[in-house]
């Protein structure tokens, strides 16, 4: 006797779509693509971000030779905009979407449906009560009571002739639940909004000097992927003054005690004058302006070896420490025959003694200019960026004299002459530079909203306690009147259920003044 095997049949589309649906839409899957979600974003927050610091990647890159093998391919440089990590964040939200629909539609039926029926077999309950009927109608005093205590009830005629009513209520609480897990849902909708809608950019403005909202303006830039770079809203800012104050006393000296940036906003016709200072941004053409960093500006000029201008304006140094002992390169590329460059350090407060050292308050009361310089070839300009505060001195020559490296100090209005006769530089004055930060994050609103609703959803779902009470009429052996009263908690926790069935049973006996008196 010969028997066949049948062989399973293959899932049609239809199935095999169904199958991975319901799939991804379990709480399992939901708990697992959450924890994958925080698993992949671990790299985002130890390996350098290209959207966070170009710089600090290539640094990386260069020291880890042997991990950027590996990093590169897999987007560890941009985690958050990976294929990997996107995938995982759209799937997460579809997943929450597909658990969410589903318990909306149960909820909602919930809602606009009766309270459960009444069971056959109160006795059975964790909480059960049967007391003596009194005069008059228990079940009247009963959902009195029910409907003070906002149950909401239903009185209902039995199979065995006798009344009853249910009562329930805590529908906060799944509401609280369902609240929750909406307000994932559209914090990581507001997240994805502001990715792709929104922007950061930060750019220093020195006193004196503007700035225009065009992408070669800025010095850092990043933006969502749907932002239009070439179409930015078009407004410009002139940063009049830059106003500072730090602590002259003995206590807490240097402390700061004001910063604020007098701009002037111009868009399209009008122009108007605005204050920055931190914290307090302000909102131009639907941009915000933060004030996030400041320092000085040395106003230098350099003259190159046929006595002409090479160099004439503010150069920025950034500081180094509290005192704002700030470093910075100056470069004349344009100087002739050979072109020029300086590096050196600005102190606002220098020692009174030595020619090096560092600011000893963060003020410009005694400002200096120490500088090295140097020389080299012209050098043919190829379009490629370069990094305005550093210095590359591959081929160039460091100014000597009599075998010492030319180091020199000047104060404002001081200049000095290079060796050779090859230029000289003149310290002109300081100014103040500030630096700002221009952002639009669209999907903000959304995110605080959402974590708004969803603090308000967990309460909900932790102190809201559903709850459900029953009480019927049932005639004793004797032939006298009883009523049966009992409860039952959704919840875990029966935290008040028993007071509660304690004080329905007293109120449907009429004895709820006594079993007041009694609590007491």
């Amino acid at each position: 006797m010969s028997t066949s095997q049948t062989r399973p049949q293959a899932m049609r589309p239809g199935e095999l779509l169904r199958w991975a649906w319901t799939q991804l839409t379990s709480m399992r899957t939901a708990l697992t693509l959450l924890f994958l979600l925080a698993l992949g974003a671990i790299p985002g927050s130890v390996i350098p971000q290209r959207s966070q610091s170009a710089i600090k990647v290539s640094d990386f890159k260069e020291n880890n030779p042997g991990l950027d093998r590996f990093y590169e391919p897999l987007g560890m440089y941009d985690v958050y905009t990976s294929p990997w990590f996107s995938a995982i964040y759209l799937l997460l939200t579809g997943s929450l979407i597909g658990c969410i629909v589903p318990r909306i539609r149960v909820y909602w039926k919930a809602v606009r449906g009766r309270p459960s029926r009444i069971p056959s077999r109160l006795d059975r309950l964790p909480e059960h009560r049967l007391v003596a009927a009194t005069e008059g109608d228990g079940l009247d005093r009963a959902e009195q009571w029910l409907r003070k205590r906002r149950f909401r009830t239903e009185r209902t005629t039995l199979d065995d002739g006798t009344e009853g009513i249910s009562a329930e209520r805590g529908y906060l609480r799944e509401f609280g639940n369902l609240l929750f897990h909406l307000s994932l849902v559209v914090m990581l909708l507001g997240v994805a909004w502001n990715n792709l809608l929104g922007f950061k950019g930060s750019t220093i403005m020195v006193e004196g000097q503007g700035f225009s909202n065009s992408i070669t303006q800025y010095d850092e830039y990043r933006a969502g992927s749907w932002v239009d770079t070439d179409n930015l809203t078009p407004f410009t800012m002139d940063l009049k003054r830059f106003i500072v104050k730090f602590e002259t006393g003995q206590v807490q000296r240097g402390a700061a005690r004001e910063f604020r940036a007098e701009i002037d906003v111009h868009e399209g016709e009008s122009t108007r004058s605005e204050t920055v200072r931190v914290n307090h941004p302000v909102t131009v053409a639907g941009n915000k302006v933060h004030l996030i960093g400041h320092g000085y500006a040395a106003h230098v000029t350099v003259t190159d070896g046929k006595g002409e201008a090479a160099w004439s304006g503010p150069v920025v140094f950034l500081p180094q420490d509290g005192n704002f002992t700030s470093s910075g390169v100056i470069k004349a590329p344009d100087a002739r025959p050979e072109r020029l460059a300086m590096q050196g350090v600005f102190l606002p407060t220098a020692p009174e003694e030595g020619m090096m050292g560092q600011s000893i308050f963060p003020d410009a009361f005694n400002p200096k200019l120490f500088l090295n310089a140097w020389y080299g070839p012209p050098k043919q300009e190829t379009g490629k960026p370069e990094n305005i505060y550093a210095l590359d001195t591959s081929d160039m020559t460091q100014f000597t004299q009599d075998g010492d490296i030319v180091r020199f100090m000047l104060e404002p209005g001081q200049g000095f002459d290079l060796p050779d006769g090859k230029g000289s530089v003149t310290f002109d004055g300081w100014s103040r530079w500030s630096k700002v930060q221009i952002s639009r994050a669209p999907g903000l609103p959304l995110l605080f909203g959402s974590v708004a609703a969803g603090i308000i959803g967990l309460c909900l779902s932790l102190f809201v306690r559903p709850r459900r009470l029953w009480v019927r009429t049932r005639v004793a052996q004797d032939g006298s009147q009883q009523i049966e009263v009992a409860g039952l908690d959704r919840a875990d926790a029966r935290t008040g259920l028993t007071e509660h069935v304690d004080e329905l049973a007293a109120a449907a006996a009429g004895t709820a003044g006594e079993h007041s008196k009694e609590k007491k």
